[in-house]
């Protein structure tokens, strides 16, 4: 997201603040409002490509209505839509995400195939399965990486292990972002060239900080295999979460010798004279 008040007074200014903002500090940006309201107007597209530099890349998912309501069943020209209403940001798309729902097994690959034989080659796509028998090695899981391999789909790595870790109070709405994400075991698979990586961190610092070390050598790893991996980084209230990801990006920072990140504008000190 990039629309959000709590974030003002340290990634945004005290007053305002917005998507030309965010894109000023990050680089990437996690597309939910699709998910639920479906295909942007065609002005709202327009104002995202002129509020963003070239370099920056949406990650948009493909609608529930699509992908829970339908099941992915006879969607060709839903999908070929939305696809067509994001024409304007074609060149500053990052994988566009199929979130799958929690009961979409292996039975209901051959939609996803279906879905996957024609996607656009132009435009890079991630898939994010929740059954959970994606997660235990066997036939469903080989089956579902192996379609991912095959069309050149990227698999998206959801790691709530900080979010599940003690402490279990329910301080910043832990409970309720413990309620509303799956507890899936994490398995780190990069089956095409831009994996993405969700991490939900904890309250605790330590915590987060700790989960996260060992994908520093991981997203080091894929980046000298000549990969472009997406991290997203949510707390449970999501209020935190820019200064999370500047957390575990100066870990990167220091160990891959990235850049660093843009000061938040809220936090630049205004002079008085």
């Amino acid at each position: 997201m990039w629309a959000n008040a709590d974030w003002r007074g340290t990634l945004y200014p005290p007053h305002g603040g917005g998507l030309e903002e965010y894109a000023r500090t990050f680089s990437a940006v996690e597309g939910n409002t699709t998910f639920y309201s479906g295909a942007p107007r065609e002005e709202t597209v327009a104002a995202w490509a002129r509020q963003t530099p070239p370099h920056f890349r949406f990650c948009f998912k493909l609608p529930a209505r699509l992908t829970h309501e339908r099941r992915l069943v006879g969607v060709r020209s839903e999908v070929d839509a939305f696809l067509e209403a994001l024409a304007p940001l074609h060149d500053r798309l990052g994988p566009v995400m199929v979130q799958l729902p929690r009961d979409f097994g292996v039975d209901e690959l051959p939609q996803l195939e279906t879905l996957l034989s024609r996607w656009p080659a132009a435009i890079p796509c991630a898939v994010e399965g929740r059954h959970r028998d994606f997660f235990h090695k066997g036939m469903a899981e080989r089956a579902f990486n192996r379609l991912l391999i095959t069309q050149g789909v990227n698999r998206v790595m959801l790691d709530v292990r900080p979010l599940f870790a003690p402490p279990h109070d329910d301080r910043s709405g832990l409970a309720k972002a413990r309620q509303e994400k799956p507890k899936c075991p994490l398995h780190v698979l990069s089956t095409a060239s831009e994996p993405v990586v969700r991490f939900i961190g904890h309250c605790e610092e330590a915590t987060n900080l700790a989960r996260f070390q060992p994908w520093v050598d991981q997203l080091g790893l894929w980046i000298k295999q000549g990969k472009t991996p997406f991290l997203f980084v949510h707390t449970p209230d999501n209020r935190q979460a820019p200064q999370l990801a500047r957390t575990l990006y100066s870990q990167l920072a220091s160990a891959l010798d990235l850049p660093a990140l843009a000061d938040f504008a809220g936090e630049k000190q205004t002079p008085l004279f």
